[in-house]
């Protein structure tokens, strides 16, 4: 049923709450994981008189660095386990990033962990989750992870 399962992770405790269910479900089908990590670089500079954004290019090195360090870490830990796992850095918007790459790996679901965000929190913040909700063209698996 589910060949390839995007798996975006920001890092933190909380978006790998949504590991034990995708190990699952790549045990039941025999799924390819996709883990990705998406880096939206912060803007250091917005220079009024040619428009331009301005990144620290160090900043962003050392992101992704860290990134690969963390993916293929989890990488491992799932191998082990016998789980194909590839995994991928993006960089740009959140919810761009995971609806592009899903489209391109030809993801068969997008599994990830909401924050659980609501009231003034999820419209000052935004939410991926939602982002992702109201646009995708495949499945979702969307669990809510708290502390």
């Amino acid at each position: 049923m589910y060949q390839k399962i995007l798996v975006p992770l920001d890092g933190s405790k909380r978006a790998e709450r949504i590991l034990p269910y995708v190990e699952e479900l790549s045990k039941k089908f025999g799924s390819r994981l996709v883990l990705l990590q998406v880096i939206e670089p912060s803007v250091v500079l917005a220079a009024p008189y040619d428009m331009g954004h301005y990144y620290d290019i160090n900043q962003i090195e050392r992101i992704t660095e860290e990134a690969k360090v963390y993916l293929r870490g989890l990488q491992g830990e799932l191998q082990a386990k016998g789980i194909e796992t590839e995994t991928l850095i993006d960089n740009g918007p959140v919810v761009t990033c995971i609806l592009e790459e899903a489209v391109r790996k030809n993801a068969d679901l997008i599994a990830m962990a909401s924050h659980g965000r609501t009231g003034l929190a999820r419209a000052f913040y935004g939410s991926v989750a939602a982002g992702i909700l109201h646009q995708a063209d495949r499945p979702l698996l969307l669990v809510r992870a708290q502390e």
